[in-house]
């Protein structure tokens, strides 16, 4: 196939490289930042795909991100490679503070307590769900019996107020972004205008008065 990679890179390289890209996550930040601002669509439309971007990594659905940031970016109306771009915003070294803080603000709202540290709990429903959906798996085509417990605990603990508790900090993160990126964007677009603008002048300037090299000049 043509697109396909001659060097098979292993699946300990690919993980790698998600923790930490080549060029480190500076590096990619500053593209994702370069990408979004040329954009060809209005400050406001780009700023709303941002905000479903933002918006989306405060959600439990992992895997998801970019169809669920796609669906809100189509009802609002912005940008949707902005939306997908923003998604960049959920990313290995936030995924922590963003889950803790969704996981907080979901107990809060429901009136839980989650039971020990949000970080401990967290990993700990999230080896327990695995494992259970592993063993019902296997339980298919083994005597083994299917438990469900280890997943029911997780829907309960972690993805329902994940769920709730993430839309009121994603709103706040997604509003923030919105209203820091239209100023940015706009500036941004009216310098790249008038150096655009700059440049063409020039052009007709040196069409307009060309060179006095030619037949009877001096």
């Amino acid at each position: 196939m043509v697109f396909k990679r001659r060097d098979r890179r292993p699946l300990w390289k690919v993980v790698a490289e998600f923790l930490y890209p080549r060029g480190g996550w500076v590096r990619a930040f500053e593209y994702v930042k370069h990408r979004v601002r040329r954009l060809p669509d209005t400050p406001e439309k780009i700023a709303r795909g941002i905000w479903a971007g933002v918006f989306t990594t405060f959600t439990p659905f992992f895997g998801l991100h970019f169809i669920i940031a796609f669906i809100i970016a189509k009802i609002m109306r912005g940008n949707i490679l902005a939306a997908l771009l923003a998604t960049f915003f959920g990313n290995p070294l936030t995924y922590v503070p963003i889950a803790a803080v969704s996981l907080q603000t979901g107990h809060l709202l429901l009136g839980r307590r989650p039971h020990g540290p949000v970080e401990t709990s967290l990993g700990e429903k999230f080896a327990g769900a695995w494992a259970d959906l592993w063993h019902n798996v296997m339980a298919i085509f083994t005597p083994d019996r299917a438990d469900w417990h280890g997943l029911r605990l997780f829907y309960d603990e972690v993805f329902f107020p994940f769920m709730v508790g993430g839309i009121i900090p994603g709103i706040i993160a997604g509003s923030i972004a919105y209203y820091l990126s239209v100023p940015l964007i706009r500036a941004y677009q009216n310098r790249r205008k008038k150096a655009l603008r700059a440049k063409l002048g020039q052009l007709v300037r040196g069409t307009e008065n060309p060179a006095d090299d030619g037949p009877g000049s001096g």
